[in-house]
């Protein structure tokens, strides 16, 4: 039987399959990417929430896994080697997911490293651009009086938008025909935006006709659909 005990966050929340990959998370649009892939690739999984509103990813068991203190996190029991394997940050997690099993990344080199840069499009643009409009207009920012902060990442999120309503103006995907790891990057973020964050009209959003299309292809995936909500959130 396979043994977390060297991990304290195994203490905290406990595997009752121990032999499947944990996921600690909470679905956000980070927290889904992870789910939404596992979901996608079929493979075993068991999922343990971390409530980010009782400050339960700053506990010394979860920063024992992520000392970046952020939702998602794994431990894959059958890593590299057959050893467990510890793993932060949403973007890495889908990546070696998807060279774990062989899906959702191409094994061709350019397309793998164009699919990574789709990637990164999202990691370093798209996620901290919309989150930041999130705070500043539905959040804690939307009382303060300057709405500078607020319209300066309402302008850069509509960018974006417009970025990636290029990229999808012929395509289904964003790498094509085939869905990818750049795809479940995006989905959450973009449906966040739209419907929690409630910024469609400050990101021009009825203006789009490829990312709109897109999302409702995306969330039609049961996979996408199911793993959107997983881990249930808190009653």
């Amino acid at each position: 039987m396979t043994d977390l005990s060297a991990f304290p966050i195994a203490q905290r929340w406990p595997a009752l399959h121990p032999e499947r990959l944990q996921l600690y998370s909470l679905p956000t649009p980070n927290g889904m990417k992870v789910s939404i892939m596992l979901e996608e690739i079929g493979l075993p999984y068991e999922p343990h929430l971390v409530d980010i509103t009782k400050n339960e990813s700053w506990t010394p068991e979860f920063l024992s896994l992520n000392p970046n203190g952020k939702i998602p996190a794994i431990i894959d029991p059958n890593g590299p080697g057959g050893q467990p394997l510890a793993l932060f940050e949403s973007g890495a997690i889908l990546i070696y997911l998807a060279e774990k099993t062989g899906k959702l990344l191409s094994a061709d080199p350019a397309t793998r490293y164009q699919t990574i840069q789709w990637l990164m499009f999202q990691m370093g643009g798209v996620g901290p651009m919309f989150g930041q409009l999130g705070f500043f207009h539905k959040f804690a920012g939307a009382a303060f009086e300057d709405k500078r902060p607020r319209d300066r990442y309402a302008a850069e999120s509509k960018r974006l938008l417009g970025v990636l309503e290029t990229r999808l103006a012929e395509r289904t995907w964003i790498m094509g025909d085939d869905f990818s790891i750049a795809d479940v990057s995006m989905l959450g973020w973009v449906k966040t935006l739209r419907d929690f964050y409630g910024a469609a009209d400050l990101v021009g959003w009825d203006d789009l006709k490829a990312v709109p299309a897109w999302l409702g292809r995306g969330f039609a995936r049961p996979a996408v659909l199911k793993g959107s909500g997983i881990p249930a959130r808190p009653a």
